[in-house]
């Protein structure tokens, strides 16, 4: 599934799936039923599935994102292992997983937007799967639990929704 990608055209519609050329297929359900080779799957949207784990948003900093590559220093990483809705580049000198201190804080994103953090993800073999140009790595989760129990980012609720643009500061309070 790592190969197929999903969007929304507009805020109300479903979700198109994308092949993995990137073309727009014309019924989802039915070619992720053939892609997968299964008939219990269907396409829905987001706002309709149930994620018992995860909380609105994931924040991933570039400290913890570093720490990461130098913990696993042969394997390419990158953000998309770990699929974060917003990564937030970090000041030289911060340390990993910072996000552990920011649980029980509020923090502004741009203008209007407001967040609450929570706690962090416990992350799972995802995060060692081959996607794109990301080779297959049991190294990553494996460093991820010997040094931080298999919890990586953190995880906020939205207060005040608002558009985050790229550069957009994140405001702790």
């Amino acid at each position: 599934m790592l190969h197929l990608r999903s969007r929304y055209v507009d805020d109300v519609g479903e979700p198109e799936l994308l092949d993995p050329r990137g073309a727009v297929v014309p019924d989802p359900s039915a070619y992720l039923r053939r892609y997968l080779g299964r008939e219990d799957v269907e396409v829905a949207r987001e706002g309709a599935i149930s994620h018992f784990d995860q909380l609105p948003i994931s924040v991933l900093t570039t400290a913890t994102l570093d720490w990461v590559r130098s913990a696993v220093p042969d394997v390419p990483v990158d953000e998309r292992r770990f699929r974060p809705n917003l990564l937030v580049r970090t000041p030289a000198g911060t340390p990993p997983f910072v996000e552990d201190e920011w649980f029980g804080s509020k923090a502004r994103i741009g203008n209007a937007v407001c967040i609450e953090f929570v706690r962090s993800s416990e992350r799972c073999v995802m995060t060692n799967e081959a996607q794109q140009d990301l080779p297959h790595s049991p190294l990553v989760l494996r460093a991820i639990a010997r040094a931080h129990d298999m919890r990586l980012d953190g995880l906020a609720t939205v207060v005040s929704p608002g558009q985050v643009r790229a550069g957009d500061p994140l405001v702790l309070f």
